[in-house]
């Protein structure tokens, strides 16, 4: 994984995400993408495995659902990013192509 990469990562998965487990991941899943999409999702199942609300009578209350929401947001919106591993749209389609150049009229 090169720095544009690291930085890519640490922008949409906060600075204190640990940059060794980054590296493992980007190792197998050879995608920025893909694991910036797989550190969301855990952390989108963590959240749902606790109760997204709680409260205790006159003391505290905590709520996790906008938390949630966010992270939901967050992998939805990757899918419009582009991450510094991918090729843009357009130098995807270009292509180049070289052709000799001829006289139009022969020299005799």
């Amino acid at each position: 994984m090169n720095d544009a990469v690291r930085a890519w990562l640490l922008a949409q998965l906060g600075p204190a995400t640990d940059t060794a487990d980054l590296e493992v991941r980007y190792a197998r899943l050879l995608s920025a993408r893909a694991v910036a999409n797989e550190v969301l999702s855990e952390r989108r199942a963590k959240l749902l495995a606790e109760p997204l609300r709680m409260t205790v009578d006159g003391v505290v209350t905590i709520d996790q659902s906008n938390n949630l929401a966010g992270i939901e947001r967050q992998i939805t919106d990757l899918v419009d990013l582009v991450a510094p591993d991918e090729l843009v749209e357009a130098e995807q389609g270009t292509d180049l192509v070289a052709a000799p150049l001829l006289h139009t009229h022969r020299a005799r």
